[in-house]
């Protein structure tokens, strides 16, 4: 005989009160067992055993950040409980790079893998950028995450995971070599000036721009005083334009004498975001460079000079989650790598709110002038410091008095390492 089936809402319709109830009933008595059991320690509440982040993807306005978590289950068999919750935020130095939940998850027996992607908008990184400098270009990535079970009522919230970054961009301008300034002009004799020491700190920090407060120590070999008129410079992360300008201020280098030129570059965080971009590309590598040029107000004429022996390049590295490739195939060859220190830290809350996430940087004349030339200075490798703010070097010994013997001399000078 044929009986037609029914749907189950149908057959729950024809159940009568009494076998309702009884089906309600055993609903209740069996998640009132499993609060019982956890409450007498027979079920566990599952919870992170482990965290790993790397970058994925990025693009002009968003980078991706692949997670995977580690759930551990301590329980015999796996378990859905109504859905296990699972809650995860990336911040660097407090800045939320990415978060997100995913929910209804049903964890295995023992440890399971849940992966997740999302897409972090770049907006976040001048905040990021700020704050980095503003900390003595330290950054500390924190991974926050929590595990909620809806039918144990339960949020475990781990310690949190917490890395160390840190950077050095600037240490390696501070400097006692003396390079010569050549004017590169007709019937001008070389070098116009000297530049027996150069330093520099990170300055004031706005939400707009990145101070670097830059001082030249210059050495006048002429008879005459020279006016530096103008300081130019141009800031480059990657090739990436992130600063450009000139100084406001005006210099008097008195003959036979040497004065203090001070100068604040600017880096313009609106920038940053599109430098982050070249950084993650080259496997989180940097090379920071500084071009200057100056207008020189010689005795009879005024000259714009490239002051290239002053240029600075800085290469620098970092591998902010710990994950990076160590053979990337690019140029990853750094002297100065983002050291890190991971450790964990406890969590100052039990539950958490949840966010919205995406799931699964001379004179005119007859050209016999000459040019005294100083007494030579010990040039001092520099050294590496630890922290972005640096001590002024001991500045170079110059001449009080012209040589008896005046020579004309072509030296080009140096680069900074």
């Amino acid at each position: 005989m044929y009986l037609p089936r029914s749907s189950p809402d149908e057959m729950w319709s024809i159940l009568p009160l009494g076998g309702r109830l009884r089906t309600v009933l055993v609903a209740l008595v069996a998640v009132g067992v499993l609060g019982g059991a956890f409450a007498a320690g027979l079920i566990g509440a599952p919870a992170v055993a482990g965290v790993e982040n790397a970058f994925g993807p990025v693009d002009e306005n968003t980078t991706v950040v692949e997670t995977d978590i580690t759930v551990s289950n301590p329980n015999p068999i796996g378990v859905s409980l109504g859905g296990v919750t699972v809650d995860y935020d990336v911040l660097l130095n407090d800045v939320s790079l990415a978060n997100g939940s995913k929910e209804g998850v049903a964890v295995e027996t023992g440890n399971s893998t849940l992966h997740v992607t999302t897409a972090a908008d770049n907006d976040r990184i001048p905040p990021w950028w700020i704050s980095h400098v503003r900390n003595d270009e330290r950054t500390t990535v924190t991974v926050d995450t929590s595990v909620t079970s809806g039918t144990l009522g339960r949020t475990v919230d781990p310690p949190n995971v917490t890395r160390q970054i840190e950077t050095d961009l600037l240490s390696q301008f501070n400097s006692t070599e003396t390079r010569p300034i050549n004017a590169d002009q007709p019937l001008v004799s070389d070098p116009v000036l000297y530049v027996n020491e150069t330093s520099a700190e990170w300055g004031e920090v706005t939400d707009s721009r990145t101070a670097m407060d830059l001082t030249f120590v210059v050495y006048n070999p002429k008879p005459y005083p020279i006016g530096v008129s103008e300081l130019g410079y141009d800031v480059t992360m990657n090739d990436v334009a992130v600063g450009e300008g000139s100084t406001d201020s005006e210099y008097v280098v008195p003959p036979k004498s040497t004065e203090s030129v001070e100068a604040t570059v600017y880096i313009r965080n609106d920038r940053i975001d599109e430098w982050w971009v070249t950084h993650l590309e080259r496997n989180q590598v940097t090379e920071l460079r500084i071009d200057f040029d100056a207008r020189l107000d010689l005795a009879e004429t005024t000259v714009s000079v490239p002051l290239d022996p002053l240029t600075y390049t800085e290469t620098i590295e970092t591998d902010i989650f710990g994950t990076k490739p160590t053979d990337p195939g690019g140029d990853s060859t750094a002297e100065n790598d983002g050291s890190t220190t991971q450790t964990e830290t406890p969590s100052d809350t039990e539950t958490r709110t949840e966010t919205t996430s995406t799931d699964d940087d001379g004179i005119l004349g007859d050209g016999a002038e000459t040019t005294s030339a100083p007494t030579p200075t010990e040039t001092a490798t520099p050294t590496e410091t630890t922290t972005a703010t640096t001590e002024t070097a001991t500045p170079a010994e110059t001449p009080t008095t012209p040589a008896e013997t005046a020579t004309t001399t072509d030296d080009d000078g140096g680069l900074l390492g």
